[in-house]
């Protein structure tokens, strides 16, 4: 289920489809195998031409979906006609309504101090979801071994089925892919500034100028 875009693969279905995917595995599959998952925009697509080791990472993942409108646009001129943006933010939310009555634990890891926090009281509070089995806030640096060991203990203990990571690409990849090594779960998700955006702390771009592909624009003037 992808197209390739610049030699890396972006899902080529819809929210929906992406969404159904993952909630099914939680609820269904007893393995739990670490699948990783991206929320790739222009920017990591660029990135990982320009760097080799980035590139092998976001092809090493289980589902890079396409965050931004410009890798919709060259997908579906590739022929993928039913492929459709998979915004980071968006594809949280859906994941967090769709789940809320079901046995699925999230784990929050990234941000600030004290956002992790502010993201599992937003999800109670907006997505009627309180299935927060715990919340983490990396430090700037990169982690130690010992770190993501003692990281990677804490969220077995809390039996959690999927990993939220919001930092920035590619750091945000690259820690998916390290936490993945001392973890059990479904999934780890990597979804940007999904974080800043439901806690309010960043204003989100109005949906038309999602949809025209200015949204950097956007961001860049805030």
């Amino acid at each position: 289920m992808s197209v390739t875009i610049f030699d890396v693969p972006l899902f080529d279905m819809s929210l929906s489809d992406a969404v159904n995917d993952v909630v099914k595995i939680c609820h269904e599959d007893n393995e739990k195998r670490n699948r990783l998952i991206s929320a790739t925009g222009a920017h990591g697509l660029v990135y990982a031409q320009r760097n080799r080791d980035f590139f092998e990472t976001l092809n090493r993942f289980y589902m890079n979906l396409p965050d931004g409108v410009p890798g919709v646009w060259l997908g579906r001129f590739k022929g993928a006609k039913q492929m459709e943006r998979c915004y980071g933010p968006d594809f949280f939310a859906a994941v967090m309504e769709r789940s809320t009555n079901l046995s699925i634990k999230h784990f929050f890891c990234g941000g600030k101090q004290g956002v992790a926090e502010e993201l599992r009281d937003a999800t109670a509070r907006r997505f009627n979801n309180s299935n927060c089995s715990g919340v983490y806030a990396p430090p700037f640096r990169e982690m130690t071994h010992e770190e993501f060991r003692d990281l990677g203990e804490v969220i077995n203990r809390t039996n959690s089925d999927i990993v939220w990571v919001g930092l920035s690409t590619p750091k945000q990849e690259r820690f998916a892919e390290r936490l993945s090594q001392y973890v059990r779960v479904h999934f780890i998700i990597s979804v940007g500034a999904a974080f800043d955006f439901h806690t309010g702390r960043v204003k989100q771009a109005p949906r038309f100028i999602q949809r025209s592909g200015l949204e950097w624009l956007f961001r860049l003037l805030m």
